[in-house]
């Protein structure tokens, strides 16, 4: 996670099974031999990453997030001693200073916490190393279009408007389009940029509840501790005004993810390239002769 929420760890590894089935699904998408050294942007709680770690024996995992309390979490859950290829860091993915490290970038539910996607992908493209890949999933254009009318309704509402003055979107949701260039600027090229909808399933209204309150902090967060409930059960309650619980008792979710394949070129990545470097080599045996 990017921005600087105080994060509930405990609350919410009980509210994200949807975010862990996502990232399983996720990680079955790529091939790993099993020696490779992968970073995992918004590790969390450091189950996934965990995963990535069991599926490469011989390589290396490392899980970055940029809330401390996820980070302590993850280092008690996995130590060191028992977990010897898995490392956990408080890291802010847009001020990453690896150069050429990791084979995979994996990214689940969490880029989207960024606003301005350039400056991590630049950092993530610098990260790897030459035919290194990126795999990530986040929040993608439309996402959670009907909680977000939902949450916006209530914040606009005269009895809680006032603690939004000046609030923006916090989080970045975008298409293919925008982000397929991104990848190019960042000097990684597109291999799969598409939106994918799904649908988040709370088993009933409490689990749909902690939900909200776990994972959209940058509402909640706005309103006095001592209010927060009520907003969060106010929010519920308009939402399911309009998308009653099924007869099942679950409250569905419609969500849209942008998932990203991408892989950074070998070492000369272009043809521009390497023709500059034909040229020079020319020149340099020109200027011996």
């Amino acid at each position: 996670m990017y921005l600087q929420y105080r994060w509930d760890p405990q609350e919410y590894r009980e509210s994200s099974s949807n975010q862990r089935t996502w990232a399983v699904e996720l990680l079955s998408k790529i091939d790993l031999s099993g020696s490779e050294t992968v970073l995992d942007i918004g590790c969390g709680d450091g189950e996934t990453t965990a995963l990535i770690a069991a599926r490469v024996p011989q390589g290396f995992a490392r899980g970055i997030d940029s809330s401390k309390e996820m980070v302590e979490l993850a280092r008690r859950t996995y130590p060191p001693r028992r977990y010897r290829n898995l490392r956990f860091a408080v890291r802010d993915a847009r001020r990453l200073n690896m150069v050429e490290e990791f084979d995979l970038v994996f990214s689940n539910a969490s880029l989207h916490w960024v606003v301005d996607h350039r400056p991590v992908l630049e950092r993530i493209g610098r990260s790897l190393k030459p035919s290194g890949r990126l795999l990530a999933q986040m929040g993608g254009k439309g996402n959670a279009a009907k909680v977000v009318g939902a949450v916006e309704a209530i914040a606009g509402d005269a009895k809680w408007s006032a603690f939004f003055e000046g609030f923006d979107f916090p989080w970045g949701f975008y298409g293919p389009e925008e982000y397929e260039e991104w990848l190019r600027q960042a000097g990684l090229t597109p291999d799969r940029v598409e939106l994918i909808p799904k649908v988040m399933i709370h088993v009933d209204r409490e689990t749909f509840s902690s939900w909200i309150g776990a994972s959209w902090l940058p509402y909640t967060q706005r309103v006095p501790d001592e209010s927060r409930a009520e907003f969060v059960s106010t929010v519920v309650a308009r939402f399911l005004q309009e998308h009653p619980i099924s007869i099942d008792g679950c409250v569905r979710v419609q969500m849209t993810r942008l998932e990203v394949e991408a892989r950074k070129a070998s070492s000369v990545s272009t043809k521009e390239e390497a023709l500059d470097r034909s040229e020079w080599a020319m020149s340099t045996r020109k200027r011996g002769r």
